[in-house]
């Protein structure tokens, strides 16, 4: 078990305690590429593998110097992957808190279960580090409140992962939007629709020998192992993570408030529940949530284990307005008058699957460009932290409207619940002692 005072001792830069060495090959890596960024991917399963991609996508200005993961399997897999794809090997390890002190790391990108989310990229940012941080950025509200603040206090960039920020094709129609295309937008719809399997009812074990249990739950309260929950789906166990509105809801919801130009919302109502399955799954697998702004709406609807589509799409938006109406996703957009019938579009790839559970596409190589760029040329970032919270924080709220059943009325400047104690309180969480993110 980690002290208090070795966690917060290997967090702090320079410490001494857990730091090791730059290896003479890790140096090598670098020798004439000083105006390459230097990474180090953290938590490889899954999405990890479109960080890869991204990266050998952009090897002319970023290397990957390191691979970690709490799973020495998964580590080793990843890693044959990386040298297979990359041409070299990156170094491995199992303690983020090692590549911390390392100073040929410039840049890290987190794609761990959401519980470390913040607390890693707080610390990287503490690190000196920039930090690459996919979506949600938080597990729930005061995390990502205290992750905007600790990118102010360090100063170092924090993009969080949502590629569609950096399409060029939903650039260009929330541009449109903006100048008018659909006259006053004033409703946004998103959805997610998916056949995902029973989890099952889990079995405590004991801790499979290649896993750092200890490790792997860090700022998450202590409880024994289960056979179903490594390595996907902790997604669906409230310690850990965030449910399908923070799963996959972030993406469009983010893409919905851009476009009608908003931030927090006035109110929020959330209703659903586990229809499909009785098993260890602790969220819903049907929600309905909608966020009012007193002049505009959002509404998102979730369907995990349903997977009817939406305007022939397994995800999506609808963005309406008094001229007209425009459905935008991942591949393309179309325009629609009045009356609902198509006036144009633009189809900007092949269809994008919601069984796609690692992403590799060019969406997310230009957003890992435009991160890139933010490092080198100082280019402005398209999901920094500050902005990618809202919608993040909004979905955390529409979980906890979901848990009380009932309306959250909202402080429109921050997104705090308002004349609700017992909805407030779910705002942050419960930590291991020792393992709380701090500034």
């Amino acid at each position: 078990m980690v002290t208090r005072r070795e966690f917060l001792d290997t967090l702090a830069v320079g410490a001494a305690g857990l730091a090791i060495g730059a290896t003479a090959k890790s140096y090598a890596q670098i020798l004439g590429s000083n105006d390459r960024v230097n990474f180090a991917v953290i938590g490889l399963n899954s999405r990890a593998y479109a960080h890869l991609s991204s990266l050998k996508a952009n090897k002319d200005s970023a290397r990957i110097a390191y691979v970690c993961d709490v799973d020495s399997n998964i580590l080793k897999k990843f890693a044959d992957a990386a040298q297979q794809e990359l041409g070299y090997a990156p170094a491995t390890e199992k303690d983020f808190r090692h590549i911390l002190q390392q100073k040929d790391v410039d840049a890290i990108t987190i794609a761990t279960p959401d519980h470390w989310h913040a607390p890693m990229a707080i610390a990287g940012l503490e690190a000196g580090k920039h930090v690459y941080v996919e979506k949600p950025c938080s597990h729930n509200p005061a995390e990502g409140a205290m992750l905007v603040e600790a990118q102010k206090k360090y100063g170092k960039l924090a993009q969080m992962g949502t590629q569609q920020r950096s399409s060029a094709h939903t650039i260009e129609i929330v541009d449109k939007i903006h100048n008018g295309l659909i006259g006053n937008a004033y409703f946004a719809k998103a959805w997610y629709s998916n056949t995902r399997k029973s989890i099952g009812i889990g079995k405590e074990v004991p801790v499979p020998a290649q896993l750092d249990w200890d490790l792997w739950q860090g700022p998450a309260p202590r409880r024994p192992y289960k056979d179903n929950l490594h390595p996907y789906n902790w997604h669906w166990f409230k310690i850990y993570g965030t449910g399908e509105t923070l799963n996959n809801g972030t993406h469009e919801i983010d893409v919905c408030r851009w476009a009608l130009g908003v931030d927090f919302p006035n109110r929020i109502t959330a209703s659903g529940g586990r229809y499909h399955f009785k098993d260890d799954w602790q969220f819903y697998d049907t929600l309905v949530t909608s966020f009012d702004y007193g002049d505009k709406m959002i509404s998102w609807e979730c369907k995990c284990c349903q997977g009817m589509k939406y305007y022939g799409r397994d995800r999506g938006s609808v963005i309406m307005g008094t001229t007209g109406s425009v459905v935008v996703d991942r591949d393309g957009y179309e325009v629609y008058d009045l009356k609902g019938n198509m006036t144009s579009e633009l189809k900007a790839g092949k269809g994008t699957a919601s069984a796609d559970l690692v992403g590799r596409d060019s969406m997310t190589d230009a957003h890992f460009a435009n991160f890139i760029a933010g490092i080198r040329k100082g280019e402005k970032l398209h999901a920094p932290v500050a902005i990618g919270n809202v919608a993040v924080t909004m979905l955390q709220l529409s979980n906890i409207a979901w848990e009380v059943k009932r309306e959250l009325a909202l402080d429109a400047a921050n997104g705090h619940i308002q004349s609700d104690p017992e909805a407030m309180k779910m705002w942050s969480r419960e930590y291991e002692k020792g393992w709380a993110p701090h500034l």
